[in-house]
């Protein structure tokens, strides 16, 4: 079996035949005489290749599932940021579910193509999109990437998956994912009078800057230089920051002034706050009230369940996360009768503002992006310029 081990083995004797000996689970490996150079010497590689591994020992048949316990251990250390999981664990659990479900007691040196298609059908047959299936296929073939590392598999097995190609978009029988659109106008102002002005100001940078939402929802003084006339925003964490990339997020004039009231004396507190809208939604409901207040309204039970009702308020978060500040958009769209957009619409949409105004290669600057093909995803294609030059030229 494959296990795991959160100390080094220590080099032990072999009384009855004088050997030095270390215990990998459950396999023992001999090194040579106890006390020799020669066992030192094998004591070391042997446990400089365990530690290679992960603190993996493989069985005498490694199987597919032997394969997921391995690089999941792996995972659970490599996808970390500042000591927290990150979320491609549970994207990774997922894929893992069906490669465990068809071939988890499978050998993993006859796994190949065949049985990697297979995995790929059943994840159409459940209804995935295309683009969720080649990233879960993806993730299974980092897995056997990551066992051919460690000598579990031979290299050939891996060679062999990467044979199968993604799948073509239209071209198989999954469904496919509406591209992202920009989001008009109308529609952003239609929702700003129905959300918090937090989220309000969030959603402004977002359609003047075209940060990513995980970069709005994040701003902190400390991070925003204010010395000159255009101020730069250095977000802690950002997408491509494993790839030793700066982001720098310029913020003109109008940023600027969205950003005027909740510029905060902590230069490491969140400047937009859930708490905070929370507190001025109670405070604006107060004030708009019309009903009499009553005695009884001031009892000790009734000042008890304020106290519990502030304990609600000190639970929220100090800042949103990606996932609050979109379902915040989402009410606001529902408040507002509308059709619901999300925030990563107004990167497009400012993607597209500015590749029309100032061409495509200031719009890959300021959205972050390392390759310009990113760019033209986000930036749609302005077809009335094209209308226009054919009017005047076709």
């Amino acid at each position: 079996m494959l296990v795991e081990s959160r100390r080094v083995p220590a080099l032990q004797l072999h009384k009855a035949s004088g050997r030095a000996v270390v215990k990998l689970g459950d396999r023992v490996v001999y090194l040579g005489p106890y006390g020799s150079e020669e066992a030192q010497a094998a004591y070391l590689r042997v446990v400089a290749e365990w530690r290679a591994s992960g603190g993996v020992v493989a069985a005498k048949v490694v199987t597919v599932d032997h394969v997921i316990a391995g690089y999941w251990q792996h995972a659970e250390v490599y996808y970390r940021k500042d000591g927290k999981p990150t979320s491609e664990l549970s994207v990774l659990k997922l894929a893992m579910r069906y490669l465990h479900q068809l071939y988890g007691s499978v050998p993993a040196v006859e796994f190949g193509p065949l049985a990697l298609k297979a995995c790929r059908e059943r994840m159409i047959d459940a209804g995935l999109a295309r683009t969720t299936i080649n990233g879960y296929v993806s993730r299974i073939r980092q897995a056997f990437r990551w066992a051919v590392e460690g000598e579990l598999v031979p290299g050939p097995v891996l060679q062999a998956l990467q044979a199968v190609s993604g799948l073509k978009r239209g071209r198989s029988r999954a469904k496919e994912y509406e591209p992202i659109r920009p989001v008009d106008r109308g529609a952003v102002e239609a929702v700003l009078p129905h959300v918090a002005r937090q989220v309000a100001a969030m959603i402004e940078l977002q359609w003047l800057s075209g940060m990513r939402p995980q970069e709005v929802v994040q701003m902190r003084m400390a991070e925003i230089d204010r010395g000159g006339r255009v101020w730069i925003y250095r977000p802690r964490d950002h997408k491509v920051e494993h790839h030793g990339m700066d982001r720098v997020i310029p913020l003109g004039p109008k940023a600027q002034e969205v950003l005027g009231p909740f510029l905060s004396l902590d230069p490491v507190a969140a400047l937009f706050s859930p708490k905070d809208a929370e507190k001025e939604r109670r405070a604006a409901m107060r004030a708009a009230r019309k009903t009499k207040v009553w005695p009884s309204h001031s009892n000790q039970a009734r000042r008890a369940r304020r106290r519990e009702r502030g304990s609600e308020v000190q639970g929220l978060r100090e800042c949103y996360d990606t996932n609050s500040y979109r379902r915040a958009i989402a009410r606001g769209c529902e408040s507002a009768g509308i059709p619901s957009w999300s925030p990563n619409q107004l990167r497009h949409s400012a993607a597209t503002r500015i590749r029309k105004e100032m061409g495509i290669e200031v719009a890959q600057a300021v959205l972050g992006h390392r390759q310009l093909e990113t760019t033209q995803v986000y930036a749609e294609v302005n077809q009335a310029r094209a209308v226009e030059a054919m009017e005047r030229l076709g």
